[in-house]
C-alpha cells in the first residue's frame, strides 16, 4: 500500500460502506510521510501503541455508511499489517532498530565514578537500549536501577 486512499478502499471492500468512511483513520496513521516520505515513517504509529492510540483520537468505534458499527482498532490493524507484511509490530521493534547517534543523548557525559548515572540518566539508559539490555522506558529503568542500587546496599 502506497497511499492513505489505497488503505480506505481496502477497508470498504472487507468492512462495507464507502472508503470516505475510513480516509480519516487511514490519514492519521500515515500523517507523519509530511515530514519523511520513507517507510521508515511508519515508526511513529505503525505499531500495537499506535492502535491505541488510534482508540483514543477517533474512539472505539465508528459507524460507517452501511449503518455497521466498526471498531477503530481493527481498521488500524488492517492498515499496519498491509504496511508490515502481515504483522502488528511492537513499538520497540521499531526503536530497537534506531541506531544511536550522540546528539541523541544530550551530546555530552559528565565525568564521574561509580556505577550510578551522573547528570543525564538518558544517556545510560540509551546506552542499555541499544545494546539491548532493557526494554524499559526512562522512568521505569530509572525505578529499577533505583530499586538495584537499595537491594544492593
Amino acid at each position: 500500500m502506497a497511499h492513505p486512499l489505497h488503505h480506505a478502499e481496502s477497508s470498504a471492500r472487507k468492512f462495507g460502506g464507502v472508503p470516505s468512511d475510513y480516509q480519516a483513520v487511514h490519514d492519521w496513521f500515515d500523517a507523519s510521510k509530511e515530514h519523511l516520505a520513507l517507510f521508515t515513517h511508519r515508526a511513529l504509529r505503525h505499531h500495537a501503541q499506535g492502535l491505541f492510540e488510534a482508540e483514543r483520537v477517533f474512539g472505539l468505534t465508528l459507524t460507517n455508511s452501511a449503518g455497521r458499527e466498526i471498531p477503530v482498532r481493527w481498521i488500524g490493524e488492517q492498515h499496519v499489517r498491509e504496511d508490515c507484511q502481515g504483522r502488528i509490530p511492537s513499538m520497540a521493534d521499531w526503536l530497537r532498530r534506531i541506531q544511536p547517534e550522540p546528539w541523541m543523548a544530550n551530546g555530552h557525559i559528565d565525568r564521574h565514578f561509580g556505577d550510578e548515572p551522573c547528570g543525564d540518566p538518558r544517556v545510560a539508559w540509551a546506552s542499555e537500549v541499544a545494546a539491548g539490555r532493557t526494554v524499559l522506558g526512562l522512568k521505569d529503568w530509572m525505578a529499577a536501577r533505583a530499586t538495584q542500587t537499595t537491594q544492593g546496599a
